[in-house]
């Protein structure tokens, strides 16, 4: 049997039941998340452009978040995933560095709108295409060289689509061989800090719905879509081990293992934010009192954000350089999706503050760890301050109360482009907080773009 047979299986046969408990509650905390993070992502700048092309893409449908307008599913799709990502604020698998839901929710959710399923099904949907996008990262033994929350993301968002749109295993497996001819991604806008980094997710999750379009044309597909001499795993990744991760498959359900983003930049700046933020909490010295600081970290730390700060920069690249973003702790203890916009990302102070912070490459041998993380910050009289962390804030094995999550999604909504009408949040929270119940999930996009479910 195929891989791409076996993740068909998982994906079509797996049941609402299947999932435990912690699965299905840690599942809607991510929805939530994602909706949240979706919306705030509707005032970044270039939206308005994005949104401008987009309309052209077919005849309106589905419900945009933040932005009281609709769109064909495809570019809805399209649109919401580059929303989710833009900010570096969606949850992700650690292990895989993979942001599945910025994929497999908007590809999700355009699916449900078009056919109406219950809660229990977008769940269910949202779970496997987890498994299968976080299992493809996992199964990688390299460092990545393409853009992974797209491409890996991609495959994810096919199979949760092809659940709610009803696919036979065969079709699916057509979807993922159509995803493969698709799928795109490097990481040179990483690398640069370009804003066309998030987009990359949004490609690969409007593919993911034409895959499955494409599928019903009954054409015969390649068959070895991930593991063959030039399938996605060999091309994309190098090397891999995938026998391990498909053993898993309805064992481990990892959505479960997924992290929140408790800060508002690149998950690999969060181990200095969190260490700065605690070490000012415990000494109380100033921005003033520091001489520099030093973050001895993973050497995937150092290659994602251990970029140089630059007062030129935009936000695209500053969300991916640790320097600027202990910088804004530095100076005001905290950090916001505000110090990501207007004036704060040329401030004169925090780039003299980011020239004082240095990232180092500690030597662990795993090409994908992100921690354990050491933070030292080194006084003017003289004191050095150390901060360590085995996991970082928002791991699994440190997740954040309910409270800390209904903060960041309160503060997310207040970052819409279109301001929601009163009681949006709360209704949202509710309506999450129930899915399993929901006979139909169309309320949340329709909520989300500040609508009136129909």
């Amino acid at each position: 049997m195929t891989v791409a047979a076996r993740f068909a299986a998982h994906a079509l046969e797996m049941r609402f039941s299947d999932l435990p408990a912690t699965a299905v509650e840690r599942a809607k905390v991510y929805v939530l998340d994602s909706l949240g993070v979706g919306i705030a992502g509707s005032s970044v700048d270039g939206g308005d452009g994005l949104l401008r092309v987009a309309s052209g893409w077919g005849a309106p449908a589905v419900p945009v978040w933040g932005r009281a307008t609709r769109l064909a599913a495809p570019a809805a799709a399209f649109l919401n995933a580059w929303q989710m990502h833009n900010q570096e604020y969606d949850c992700l698998h650690e292990g895989a560095v993979v942001h599945a839901l910025a994929t497999t929710l908007p590809v999700a959710l355009a699916a449900a709108t078009q056919r109406g399923v219950t809660g229990r099904k977008l769940i269910a949907a949202v779970a496997v295409g987890a498994d299968i996008a976080a299992g493809l990262g996992l199964a990688s033994k390299a460092g990545f060289r393409f853009f992974r929350p797209g491409t890996a993301g991609g495959f994810g968002a096919v199979a949760a689509a092809a659940r709610l749109l009803g696919l036979d295993r065969k079709a699916l497996e057509a979807a993922f061989a159509w995803q493969l001819a698709q799928v795109s991604g490097t990481m040179q806008a990483h690398t640069e800090g370009s804003p066309i980094l998030p987009a990359q997710v949004a490609f690969n999750a409007r593919a993911a719905l034409q895959s499955c379009e494409l599928a019903t044309l009954g054409w015969a597909p390649p068959q070895a879509i991930f593991e063959g001499p030039y399938g996605y795993l060999s091309l994309f990744e190098g090397a891999f081990e995938l026998e391990p991760i498909l053993e898993s498959l309805g064992r481990d359900w990892r959505i479960a293992e997924f992290s929140h983003k408790p800060f508002p930049a690149g998950r690999a700046t969060h181990g200095g934010i969190e260490g700065v933020m605690a070490l000012q909490a415990d000494h109380g010295f100033a921005a003033a009192d520091v001489a520099k600081v030093e973050i001895d970290a993973p050497p995937l730390i150092v290659r994602l954000v251990g970029r140089p700060p630059r007062a030129d920069a935009r936000a695209s690249y500053l969300r991916l350089c640790v320097a600027y973003a202990v910088a804004r702790v530095l100076k005001n203890g905290a950090i916001d999706l505000s110090d990501f916009r207007g004036q704060a990302l040329t401030d004169p102070e925090t780039h003299v503050l980011a020239a004082r912070v240095a990232t180092r490459d500690d030597g662990n041998p795993d090409p994908n760890a992100l921690a354990p993380q050491t933070v030292t910050v080194h006084l003017k009289n003289g004191a050095a301050l150390s901060w360590r962390c085995k996991t970082m804030l928002a791991h699994p094995a440190r997740p954040l109360t309910r409270d800390q999550h209904l903060a960041k999604f309160h503060r997310c909504l207040a970052f819409a482009a279109t301001p929601l009408p009163p009681g949006t949040a709360d209704r949202l929270i509710e309506t999450v907080d129930r899915l399993e119940s929901a006979d139909d999930v169309g309320a949340l996009g329709e909520l989300a773009a500040g609508y009136t479910p129909r």
